[in-house]
């Protein structure tokens, strides 16, 4: 077992991930539990590219909407709007996040349900990171039920994703909070 301090985003990078490739018949699962926005998309793509980690990721939605997915998208602070695309690892996001819309005073931009989001990053793990397999996430609700983050799991095995499947099932059948 090894312990490493640092920040994650350097750490995973340079003395865990390689550790696990392809080339030594290694596989690992790596579970990224971000508090918020503070995890970058190098770390996400990184393992997609591998091919050899099962990732299991907490998508911040909560700590999205509180500080950049706001109504009015030119108001969220610069430094808020740089750690989602810093998370997103560019600025697609905005296509997905807003859709134009037309009113009685012109053009606006509306802010999209959370769901929306969350399948925009599910596909960018398809379809940017490399994972063949991204079951819709799971919503993880707060005691008054509101969604706080999405749970992901994205992997290159059908197997793998089998099982994640039927745990999900059990979620939201039971309906646990």
């Amino acid at each position: 077992m090894f312990l490493y301090a640092g920040d994650a985003n350097k750490v995973l990078l340079k003395k865990v991930l390689p550790r696990v490739r392809y080339k030594d018949y290694r596989r690992g699962l790596c579970i990224l539990d971000p508090y918020g926005l503070h995890l970058d998309w190098e770390v996400m793509f990184t393992t997609g590219q591998m091919k050899t980690i099962d990732l299991f990721l907490n998508f911040p939605v909560e700590d999205i909407n509180r500080n950049v997915l706001w109504r009015n998208p030119e108001k969220a602070p610069a430094a808020q709007v740089e750690r989602l695309t810093a998370f997103w690892g560019d600025e697609s996001w905005r296509q997905i996040a807003y859709t134009e819309q037309t009113g009685l005073l012109g053009t606006y931009l509306e802010k999209e349900p959370n769901k929306v989001v969350a399948e925009g990053f599910r596909e960018r793990l398809r379809s940017v990171a490399g994972f063949a397999r991204v079951p819709e996430p799971m919503p993880m609700r707060n005691s008054k039920g509101a969604v706080v983050y999405y749970l992901f799991f994205a992997s290159q095995k059908d197997t793998a994703e089998n099982i994640v499947l039927d745990i999900f099932k059990k979620y939201r059948t039971q309906g646990a909070v």
